[in-house]
C-alpha cells in the first residue's frame, strides 16, 4: 500500500510537472525551433514583433554590444562633429584592448573611415575604442553617450559598461534581445552602414591586415544587410542579423547560442519564417474620397486638405486584398483654420482591425472675416 502511494505521489508531481513545463512552453512559444537564451524577430520599418523568446531578459551581449558605438559614430558624422577622412591617432588604452583585434599600435594613425570598416566587419575592440576616445575624449564618457542614447531609445533592459562588450570584468553590462533589436533598427536606418556590414572580405594597411566578416550570413544568406556578432564565455554565441527581400526588412536577434553555427542556423530559421510569412505593402490613399472642406466665416470658403503620403506597412501574406481605407472628413471649419489643423483622417483596416491612419489636414491660414474685409470685398462686388 505504502508503495502504491508513493507511486502515485511520484505521478502527480510529475503531472504536476509536466503542466509546468508545457505552460512555460506556451508562455514562449515559437512559430520555429530556436536554441537560445532568447531571441526576437521584428519588422525593421515599424518595428512590429513577429515573434519573441525571453525578449527582455537582461543577459550578457558580447561584441553585439558594438552595435551601440557604431550607430553613435554614424550620427557624429550626420551631425557633422567628425568626419569619414578624419585622421584618429590610436592611445595606449585602444591599443591594449584584447579579444577581437586588429592590432592597432600607440600613436598610429588610421581614418574614421578604416576604424569604422574594422569594427563592423572584423569586430575589432582597439578599433572599437579608438572612435569611442576620438569621439567622446574617452572610452568612459562614451559609454555615458551610448547609456543615454540607449534611454532615448527606449532600451529599458540596456546598461553598457565599454564600447566593446568585453565582459570579463564587467558587471553590469546587460541587454536584452528586445533591446538590441531597437538599436539595430535605428542603425540600419543609416544606408552608409551597408557600405561596411554587407562586405565579406577587406583589408587594411594597403593589404596587410585582413578582414573577414564575422557575420557568415553576409556569404551564406541571400539579402543579408547586416550585422553584428557577439561571442564571450559570459554570453555565448550572439547575433544581430540583418536581411531585406522585396522591400520586407527584417531583424533576427539570437542571444545565448550554444555555438557559432547554432546562432546562424536560428537566426536563418526565423528570417525565414518572416520572408515567407508576411509582405511590406504600401497601401495608397484613394484621392477621390478626400473632398473639400468647407470654411465659415472665412476670408475663404472653401479649403482643401493636404493627403500625406502612406508609409510601408507589413502585414500576412495573402492579405493584401483584404485592406480596406475609411475617409472620415469635418462638413465644414469655423475660421480662423490654421495651418496643419486636422481636417479629417484615413483609416486603414484588415479584417477589422486598425492597420494605419493618416491625418488630412490643412494646408493654409484661412483667416476670419471681418467688418473691413466684409467692406472690402463688398465695395469690389459693386465695382465689378
Amino acid at each position: 500500500m505504502n508503495f502504491k502511494r508513493i507511486i502515485s505521489i511520484f505521478l502527480c508531481v510529475m503531472l504536476f510537472l509536466g503542466i509546468g513545463i508545457t505552460a512555460f512552453a506556451e508562455e514562449n512559444s515559437m512559430p520555429v525551433s530556436v536554441n537560445a537564451k532568447a531571441a526576437i524577430l521584428i519588422d525593421c520599418s515599424s518595428g512590429k514583433v513577429l515573434m519573441a523568446m525571453n525578449e527582455h531578459e537582461r543577459l550578457n551581449p558580447a561584441s553585439v554590444t558594438k552595435i551601440m558605438t557604431i550607430l553613435l559614430t554614424l550620427e557624429a558624422i550626420d551631425q557633422e562633429k567628425i568626419q569619414f577622412t578624419d585622421e584618429v591617432k590610436t592611445s595606449a588604452f585602444a591599443s591594449k584592448k584584447g579579444g577581437s583585434q586588429i592590432w592597432l599600435k600607440e600613436g598610429e594613425v588610421m581614418t574614421v573611415d578604416e576604424l569604422l570598416k574594422a569594427t563592423v566587419i572584423g569586430s575589432a575592440n582597439d578599433a572599437a575604442c579608438a572612435l569611442a576616445e576620438y569621439i567622446a575624449g574617452s572610452e568612459e564618457a562614451f559609454v555615458d553617450m551610448m547609456n543615454n542614447r540607449a534611454k532615448e531609445l527606449g532600451m529599458n533592459d540596456t546598461h553598457f559598461e565599454n564600447c566593446t562588450g568585453l565582459d570579463d570584468e564587467t558587471t553590469d553590462h546587460l541587454t536584452s534581445a528586445y533591446d538590441i533589436a531597437i538599436m539595430s533598427r535605428e542603425v540600419m536606418k543609416h544606408d552608409i552602414i551597408k557600405n561596411y556590414s554587407t562586405v565579406w572580405m577587406d583589408s587594411l594597411r594597403n593589404g596587410a591586415t585582413e578582414l573577414v566578416n564575422t557575420n557568415k550570413l553576409v556569404r551564406f544568406y541571400s539579402g543579408t544587410t547586416g550585422l553584428k556578432t557577439g561571442t564571450t564565455s559570459k554570453a555565448g554565441n550572439c547575433l544581430s542579423a540583418t536581411a531585406e527581400r522585396d522591400g520586407t526588412k527584417l531583424c533576427a536577434v539570437i542571444l545565448g547560442a550554444p555555438d557559432s553555427k547554432g546562432r546562424f542556423e536560428n537566426a536563418k530559421a526565423m528570417l525565414n519564417y518572416g520572408f515567407s510569412s508576411y509582405k511590406t505593402v504600401k497601401p495608397k490613399i484613394c484621392t477621390e474620397l478626400v473632398t473639400n472642406v468647407n470654411v465659415i466665416h472665412g476670408v475663404k470658403n472653401t479649403i482643401t486638405p493636404i493627403i500625406p503620403e502612406s508609409k510601408e506597412i507589413m502585414i500576412e501574406k495573402g492579405t493584401e486584398d483584404k485592406i480596406s481605407q475609411t475617409v472620415e472628413m469635418c462638413v465644414d471649419v469655423e475660421a480662423p483654420v490654421e495651418k496643419g489643423q486636422i481636417l479629417g483622417k484615413v483609416i486603414f483596416t484588415l479584417d477589422g482591425q486598425t492597420i494605419d491612419e493618416y491625418n488630412l489636414t490643412a494646408g493654409e491660414n484661412i483667416a476670419k472675416i471681418n467688418f473691413y474685409y466684409a467692406l472690402k470685398f463688398l465695395l469690389a462686388s459693386l465695382i465689378a
